[in-house]
Parts: C-alpha cells; sequence; structure tokens
C-alpha cells in the first residue's frame, strides 16, 4: 500500500483551474500581442504606400536617427528666428525650433508657430502643385507640440499684424523635416507657463478661467518652463550681469581668482554653514569667500574679485533667500578712506545698468510682458556715508583688519548674481531667477 499522501479533491480541481486560467491569460495576452503587431505592420505599409503615392514625399518626415550623427558638414546655414525681417521677403530661409503649436484648417491648410530661444514665427503650409501635397499637411498636423523641426520655406509678409508670434512675417513652407518628436502630453504648456498675472486676472474679471501654473509645479517640471520667453530673457539678463561685472573690474585693475569652496572653518559669521566629513576631518560648504578674498590682498594681488557659488544653510522661507546662489565678491586696497570702495561700488552698477538697458532691450521687453515692471534706473536710495549699508542697497562693505603679515586697509562688497537680476528686473521670486534653484525644501531637480 502506497504511503504517498494524496491530494483532496477540492485541492486538486482549484491547481487545475488555476493552471487552465494561466493558460488562458497567457493566450490572450499573446493574441493581443499579434493583434496589436498586426495592426502596426498594417499602419507601416499604410504610410510607407501613402508616401510612395506622393512624389512630394521627400520634402517631409521624421529625419532618421542615423541621419543625425555629423556624418558630413552640408554648408546649410540656418537662420534665427529672432532676425527675421520684412527686409527678409521673398528669401528663402531655413529654421530650427520647436513646434509651439500647431493648427489644422483643412485638409490643405494649417499653421503652425515656430520658436526658438524665446522668439516665435508663425509658419503657413498651403497645398500648391509641385510644392506642397495633402500628405504633407496631414504629417505636420500629426506632429505633437514641442517636436523639433527644420522648417525650409520663403518669408512673406502679411497684410494684417500677427499676434500669435514675435516676428512680423511669415514663413511659406516648402519643407519641413521633425529632428525629435515630444510626447504627445506633457506636463505642462508652455503657453499657459509663458501667460502673465495681468492676462490671468482680465479673464477671471471677464468670467473666464485660464489656466495659471504654481511655482512648484514649474520648479518640478523646470526644463519646460525654462523654454518661455520670460526665462529665455532672464538668464540671458543674468549673463549679462555676469559679463559686465567681470569686464568693468578688469578695466579698473582688479584680478579674478577662485576661491575654494571646502573649508575647515566657517568663513562669515551669523551663517549657517552645511557641514561635511573631510577625509576624517570637519569641514563645511563655504558660505563666503571673505576670508580668502581678504588673504588674496595680503598676498598683494591690490584688486581682487569672484564670481563663484556661495551656500547658505539658514532655514529662510522666504521670496529672497536660497541656499545655494552665484555670489559677486569685491576685496581691495584702500589708500586713504572707505569711500574708495563706496565709489567702485556707484560706477559698477551703473554701468551694470546703463548696459543692460542698452544691450537687453529684446530681452527686456520678454520679461516685461509676462512680469511688468519698470526697469531699475535711479533708486534714489539715500545712504549715509559713515553709517552701515542696509539690505535695501543690498551692498556691504568688508571690515578693515589689521593681519600680523601686514595687511594693507582693504574693504569689499559681495551680492548675489539672482538677487540683482531679481531687483532690476523687479521680479517677485528669487527662484525665477535661479536656474535650478535650491532653498530648505528642494534639491531637484
Amino acid at each position: 500500500m502506497s504511503s504517498e499522501p494524496q491530494n483532496p479533491p477540492m485541492e486538486e480541481e482549484e491547481t487545475n483551474n488555476a493552471v487552465a486560467q494561466s493558460k488562458k491569460a497567457a493566450k490572450k495576452e499573446a493574441a493581443k500581442l499579434e493583434k496589436q503587431r498586426r495592426r502596426e505592420a498594417a499602419d507601416a505599409a499604410a504610410g510607407d504606400s501613402a508616401d510612395a503615392s506622393d512624389p512630394l514625399a521627400a520634402n517631409y518626415g521624421d529625419v532618421p536617427l542615423d541621419d543625425l550623427q555629423s556624418k558630413a558638414v552640408t554648408g546649410r546655414e540656418w537662420a534665427e528666428i529672432g532676425s527675421l525681417k520684412a527686409e527678409l521677403e521673398g528669401r528663402a530661409v531655413l529654421v530650427r525650433g520647436r513646434a509651439q503649436t500647431i493648427r489644422g484648417v483643412s485638409k490643405k491648410m494649417a499653421f503652425l508657430v515656430v520658436r526658438e530661444r524665446g522668439f516665435t514665427v508663425q509658419c503657413v503650409v498651403c497645398v500648391a502643385p509641385d510644392l506642397v501635397s495633402p500628405q504633407m499637411v496631414k504629417f505636420i498636423t500629426g506632429l505633437s507640440r514641442e517636436s523639433y523641426v527644420d522648417v525650409h520655406g520663403i518669408v512673406s509678409v502679411p497684410k494684417e499684424p500677427i499676434k500669435g508670434a514675435s516676428q512680423q512675417v511669415e514663413i511659406q513652407v516648402r519643407k519641413l523635416y521633425c529632428i525629435s518628436k515630444a510626447l504627445p502630453a506633457l506636463p505642462i504648456n508652455i503657453e499657459d507657463a509663458a501667460r502673465s498675472e495681468v492676462e490671468i486676472e482680465k479673464a477671471l474679471q471677464a468670467g473666464e478661467q485660464l489656466v495659471r501654473v504654481n511655482q512648484d509645479t514649474r520648479l518640478n517640471f523646470r526644463v519646460l518652463d525654462l523654454r518661455t520667453p520670460s526665462n529665455q530673457g532672464i538668464f540671458r539678463v543674468q549673463c549679462q550681469v555676469e559679463n559686465i561685472f567681470r569686464q568693468f573690474l578688469l578695466s579698473e585693475g582688479f584680478v579674478g581668482i577662485h576661491t575654494p569652496k571646502l573649508i575647515a572653518g566657517a568663513s562669515e559669521g551669523g551663517s549657517a554653514v552645511f557641514k561635511l566629513d573631510y577625509k576624517g576631518q570637519p569641514a563645511c560648504l563655504a558660505q563666503s569667500p571673505q576670508l580668502h578674498k581678504q588673504m588674496a590682498i595680503c598676498g598683494d594681488f591690490g584688486r581682487v574679485f569672484e564670481i563663484g557659488p556661495v551656500f547658505r544653510a539658514e532655514d529662510s522661507f522666504t521670496h529672497r533667500h536660497l541656499c545655494e546662489f552665484t555670489g559677486l565678491d569685491v576685496e581691495m586696497e584702500i589708500k586713504e578712506h572707505y569711500s574708495e570702495v563706496m565709489d567702485v561700488v556707484d560706477r559698477l552698477f551703473v554701468a551694470m545698468f546703463d548696459s543692460l538697458n542698452e544691450k537687453c532691450k529684446k530681452e527686456l521687453e520678454a520679461i516685461g510682458k509676462q512680469y511688468p515692471f519698470e526697469p531699475l534706473k535711479e533708486a534714489g536710495i539715500e545712504v549715509d556715508p559713515l553709517g552701515d549699508l542696509n539690505t535695501e542697497t543690498e551692498r556691504k562693505l568688508g571690515q578693515l583688519v589689521s593681519e600680523k603679515y601686514g595687511a594693507p586697509p582693504h574693504g569689499g562688497f559681495g551680492v548675489g548674481l539672482e538677487r540683482v537680476v531679481m531687483l532690476f528686473c523687479a521680479l517677485n521670486n528669487i527662484r525665477k531667477t535661479s536656474l535650478f534653484p535650491r532653498d530648505p525644501l528642494r534639491i531637484a531637480p
């Protein structure tokens, strides 16, 4: 008599049912995959057939990845969208940018707005013999927003002013190729992110509801948010601030230096530090280059400046504080009176603001459309030459020190690059002027 245990009839039945259900599910999944494969094959065949029947198929389509591998220099010249003007009417141009909006009017006509670095141009696609086919119109209207495209066409000047683009010319499209497709549905719409508060408030008063993209959503999807014309303007203004700061100080005999950001102790009193372990020794991230600026002066450099990162571990939940920002720092010898430092500060900022108003007109205009403001010209702030410079002017005099190695009298100042831009453009939050801001609650992206 066998001693092997016998499975109860009920358990055996459940096992058989489970196996049967598993096989059934597998067959169902296999059938689903096969159906999908056939559908994709049919779509591909239909597409090939359509292309084959379209004698103008070479004028549009997706650019194969293999063709983007820098195999040859073709000598083609791309025009910048921001430079397209009425003087170019009748000229053939090639532009590259993102398809911001796509609107099909009919099977024979479509409009798309292409954006490059904050500037936009309206492109017209209209069926014409030997130029544009209905299949080309269909291909273009099927593109997803924010796809990267190359557009070949002829510049034309419309009779009516263009309201939906920055440039007052159109491109009559002759060829269009998709370089890279975007997802059909993006987390935020660039048009929504570029909308001004004034526009939103007017819509509310008229009983309409427009999408408002809040600050956290913008920062969570910063790559998309940075594409708006205002953000393109903000960071080009920031670049100019840094450039003028450097050029002005070099012209005044200053030397650019780079000080360490890993230090053994706090470099400035009153500021919390980020502590870390440095090969078994306690260290922290520098919250100011103050100490090393003074050491450079003691090393007989005379006049020094630095543009570099600054770290503050303070829990400051305000519109004007960051845990990491770019510092613009200066230190210099004083021959007779610390007003020498103030004179440099005064002339530096006058030169900076004059340059911004002269060289960044388009950028300031783009910022002003979303964040209306009056550019800073003359603040009219009364400053006591014998008193401390307050936070309103964002200036700071360095301490006069006497080192044991024989330091000359010296002074300096430091300001945050992001804060200078925020104040100049009258923005309401310093996070708008930091490419990827770091505050007490944010360390990504």
